[in-house]
């Protein structure tokens, strides 16, 4: 695994107008910081919006992070930002939610453990037992923490305590409860799920049995933000394979599976890099 030096990561989105880029650069270079990546966008006539992304070396920066935030934000009012700032040092912690299908998370751990999800794993959380054998096999923490229709506030309000303060964001690995909106209003753009569908179509529940009976020849999988509206939050990776009239449901089950693993972990390597702006419903992912 190749070791890389740290980096400072800006996010920008503001109305779109002349020297932006030029004023940010100009910002870096002046305290010493070297761009080692950039892209920005700029959205059509209507919206007329700018986006960039901008990392350069935290090595020979002299400015602190506190002192970064109060230097940078003159110019961010200025420009009328929308503004992060993200240091690679320090990792996102993430808790991973998951049910009875494993095959995500097996791939999740196996990425983590082998270095190419740069972010730490506090604790696996499940409303079922069945997979606390494989968090024991990677030496990650398991809590079981059951839903039940009857109490689902109360069930996810316990959930809301255990997890305030340890985590950074939350990852849905197949985890098969939809979550209540003061549960989403605590991690807002902070809750990756993968659905297993190529959204916007088959939405809910049972996706590749649908699939099978409208005679689809593409499935895929979607991973996007957890919001209040069921699987129509924004969309940050998505990939398909075909299929055909030989397939039935358990062959696209199957097909779909190994589609579903690789678009979670781009999602959660987009986020964890800090690669991800929102505007709107959408995603700018700079990849």
């Amino acid at each position: 695994m190749s070791i890389t030096k740290p980096t400072i990561t800006l996010l920008i989105s503001c109305p779109d107008r002349p020297g932006i880029v030029a004023t940010v650069s100009n910002f870096i270079f002046e305290h010493q910081g070297n761009i080692v990546e950039s892209a920005q966008h700029s959205s059509n006539q209507q919206e007329c919006r700018f986006f960039m992304r901008v990392s350069f070396a935290a090595e020979g920066f002299k400015l602190s992070p506190t002192e970064l935030r109060a230097a940078f934000a003159p110019l961010a009012e200025k420009f009328q930002m929308q503004w992060s700032v993200a240091y690679s040092e320090q990792r996102k912690r993430v808790g991973i939610f998951v049910s009875k299908l494993d095959h995500c998370l097996i791939d999740l751990l196996w990425r983590w453990k082998h270095g190419e999800l740069q972010m730490d794993i506090p604790f696996i959380i499940s409303n079922h037992h069945l997979l606390e054998p494989l968090a024991k096999m990677y030496d990650v923490p398991f809590y079981h923490f059951p839903v039940a229709k009857e109490t689902r506030t109360a069930d996810e309000k316990r959930i809301l305590e255990f997890l305030d303060g340890k985590v950074d964001f939350l990852i849905l690995a197949r985890y098969m409860q939809i979550l209540e909106p003061f549960f989403v209003a605590a991690y807002p753009h902070r809750i990756i799920n993968i659905h297993h569908s190529f959204l916007p179509a088959f939405v809910g529940a049972n996706p590749y049995q649908r699939a099978f009976e409208r005679g689809v020849k593409l499935i895929g999988a979607t991973a996007h933000y957890v919001t209040d509206n069921l699987d129509e939050g924004p969309i940050i990776a998505q990939d398909v394979i075909h299929c055909d009239h030989r397939d039935n449901t358990e062959d696209l089950v199957r097909k779909g599976s190994d589609v579903e693993r690789r678009v979670l972990a781009e999602a959660v390597r987009l986020h964890t890099e800090n690669r991800v702006l929102i505007y709107e419903n959408k995603t700018l992912t700079f990849d």
